[in-house]
């Protein structure tokens, strides 16, 4: 579990490609402080494990299902170890698994903030809301504006410099995680729904009640 605020910008150093993986060595700092194999660190918003580490370097693989199958030897990535029990929770409850992709449609400036829109699949529209929680590549960022399948958000300049996000440009992907929680209402609503359209008369008659 993560929070969606990133603690570092990685690069990456090595890219091996396999017909289904990747394997990715990222160059850190902050993120190497108390890493052990194992660990959890979230690039871009993927949860991935730690299968090796130096004083300067770290190893994860992953699959081709996500933005990280675009990066290359000098691309940055944001990074973000797991939430220990101790840490505030300044962000929201990002869970690591990326629900998808969004690609970048248009960028704009307010004074100081970057506001951003992206396209969304379809699939995931019925998670955003105004002011709700949306994860991009791992980022913790409240949602502007949903028109259609089209998501808002604003970068302040913190935000700006200390994720990725800024240097992203027109048709760029991103990685997509939705608010967990608003799966987990749909998933209650369906089962007590789905209860109730059982117990009826029918249902009861048919399963010899009455």
């Amino acid at each position: 579990m993560f929070t969606g605020i990133i603690e570092e910008i990685g690069t990456i150093a090595q890219v091996q490609s396999r017909p289904q993986s990747l394997k990715l060595e990222i160059t850190a700092h902050t993120i190497l402080q108390d890493i052990e194999l194992g660990h959890s660190i979230a690039v871009n918003g993927v949860c991935l494990t730690v299968t090796h580490f130096s004083s300067t370097h770290f190893t994860v693989e992953t699959f081709h299902t996500t933005s990280l199958q675009k990066l290359k030897t000098g691309s940055e990535v944001n990074l973000e170890r797991a939430l220990s029990l101790q840490d505030r929770l300044g962000g929201h409850f990002v869970t690591g698994h990326v629900d998808g992709i969004a690609i970048v449609h248009s960028q704009y400036e307010v004074e100081n903030a970057l506001y951003m829109t992206l396209r969304i699949p379809d699939e995931w529209k019925k998670y955003l809301l105004p002011k709700g929680a949306i994860a991009l590549d791992g980022t913790s960022l409240t949602i502007f504006k949903v028109e259609d399948n089209q998501v808002t958000i604003s970068l302040i300049p913190h935000t700006q410099e200390k994720t990725v996000l800024a240097n992203k440009e027109m048709g760029d992907v991103v990685n997509l995680e939705c608010d967990v929680l608003g799966k987990y209402v749909e998933q209650m609503v369906f089962q007590s729904k789905v209860k109730q359209q059982s117990l009826t008369k029918d249902f009861l008659q048919r399963n010899g009640f009455f």
